[in-house]
């Protein structure tokens, strides 16, 4: 026999022999070792993705999605600035429906107004009661500014005086030297001075346009204000709408404890520096209190500003030391409020340390200047409030959870053709699942009503 048939017979004889089989662990064992030295590792050792640090991983998921909220909330602030025309006043007119809110319940509970009559009572009680302090203060200061111009003229002349004969030396030459400079400078700054004018004038446009806005949404929050938020929520996903209507009734409280407490607390700083400028300029005592009141809605920057004008106005009227007991008044008032009223009534209110207030101030001032220093405050408490609901901490578990909304009823035929469905269905005998009413009542996930089938608007 040759050689080759030799062979061919031997290696059929090893094909036909049957191989040891490895055991169902081991082979698991090996493949799993495979895949681990395929995926992580290189000559038993971590290469790629598996080579970096879990702590570098950690720093890195958290650093883009960090990078994605913060670019999130620029192009919030760019949407917003362009339209800021309406968003600022509707942010008032939120703010103004949280304060009318309890006054629109009083009417429609104890005079038993309508809800339209109440809503528009209250609107225009508000409007009567800004306008006579205006129309006071207004007066007011016409009546005092005559005796506080001539003060002011002495003021400057003693001023003048006091710059020739002073420490300073400065001469007659000399200071007419420096006021014709002044003038020339103004005489070419008149561009500026006229595109300034010019951008004043645009602004009070849109003050004007935004206070329309404002009344406007004040009212239909007031007579509206549940139907509107049913249709915001409405515009989320259904599994999530109660959880978002839930956090809204607790971001609305706490804007309301917000602007009633801010509202005790700048009644106290308007009554402090207006009896204390009484006993200075008896006639502007009203109209400095008016001032503070409405600038103290402005936390810790409206009050130093109103208080430095108080101070100034006490100095032109009455010299330096009525001025510095004046500073003393507007002193002591300013450490009431930061240390008794704003830590127990507002912290309580909003719930944030006076830091982050003063912070969160200086950040709303620099974004977005008096807006952003005015809505600076009640806006991080809402936030505060609504993401600290969505983490499971309730900061009003009395409120409940009882209360629900209904988004969107079911859609309600006129009753003419709703007669004229049934009239059709029971001529021609047609089941009432071919019927378009019928048909909503016999939709996936409920059951049609035994009878003629016909819909009668109820489940709306």
């Amino acid at each position: 026999m040759s050689a080759a048939p030799r062979k061919r017979r031997a290696a059929q004889a090893q094909a036909d022999t049957p191989r040891p089989t490895a055991s169902p662990a081991a082979a698991g064992a090996v493949a799993s070792s495979t895949a681990s030295a395929g995926k992580g590792t290189r000559g038993g050792k971590p290469f790629g993705a598996d080579a970096v640090p879990p702590s570098i991983q950690t720093a890195a998921a958290w650093s883009w999605r960090l990078l994605l909220i913060g670019a999130l909330v620029t192009a919030s602030l760019y949407v917003t600035g362009l339209f800021k025309v309406i968003v600022v006043p509707v942010a008032i007119a939120l703010l103004l429906t949280v304060l009318l809110t309890p006054v629109r319940g009083f009417l429609q509970r104890r005079l038993r107004f309508s809800r339209g009559l109440a809503s528009i009572s209250a609107l225009l009680g508000m409007l009567v009661v800004v306008a006579g302090l205006v129309t006071v203060a207004g007066s007011t200061i016409v009546s005092g500014i005559a005796e506080l111009k001539d003060k002011a003229i002495d003021g400057f002349n003693e001023f003048m005086s006091w710059l020739e004969s002073g420490p300073f030396g400065l001469g007659v030459e000399q200071i007419n030297g420096y006021l014709k400079e002044l003038e020339g400078f103004i005489a070419s700054s008149q561009d500026s001075i006229v595109s300034g004018a010019l951008g004043a004038a645009t602004t009070v446009g849109h003050v004007a346009a935004g206070a329309v806005i404002a009344l406007f949404c004040t009212f239909f929050f007031l007579l509206d204000g549940r139907t509107i938020w049913s249709w915001c929520v409405g515009l989320f996903p259904a599994r999530s709408r109660d959880t978002i209507h839930q956090a809204g009734r607790r971001g609305i409280v706490t804007l309301s404890a917000y602007a009633r407490t801010q509202i005790l607390v700048a009644l106290v700083d308007a009554v402090g520096i207006g009896v204390g400028a009484a006993f200075f300029v008896p006639s502007l005592a009203l109209p400095l209190g008016i001032l503070v009141f409405v600038g103290s809605f402005i936390p810790i920057v409206g009050a130093v500003v109103t208080g430095a004008v108080a101070v100034l106005v006490v100095l032109v009227a009455n010299g330096w030391v009525a001025a510095l007991i004046m500073l003393g008044i507007v002193l002591a008032v300013q450490q009431i409020e930061s240390h008794a009223l704003q830590p127990f009534l507002m912290g309580h209110a909003v719930s944030l340390h006076p830091v982050a207030v003063l912070l969160v101030v200086a950040a709303g001032g620099f974004a977005a200047g008096i807006v952003g220093a005015l809505f600076a405050v009640p806006l991080a408490a809402l936030i505060n409030t609504v993401v600290l609901y969505f983490n499971g901490h309730d900061k009003f578990p009395d409120l409940g959870t009882d209360d629900t909304l209904v988004i969107r009823g079911e859609p309600v035929l006129p009753v003419m053709i709703r007669r004229a469905e049934a009239d059709l269905a029971d001529d021609e005998r047609v089941p009432a699942s071919s019927t378009p009413a019928g048909r909503r009542r016999a939709r996936p996930g409920r059951v049609a009503p035994s009878g003629t089938g016909t819909s009668t608007g109820e489940d709306a």
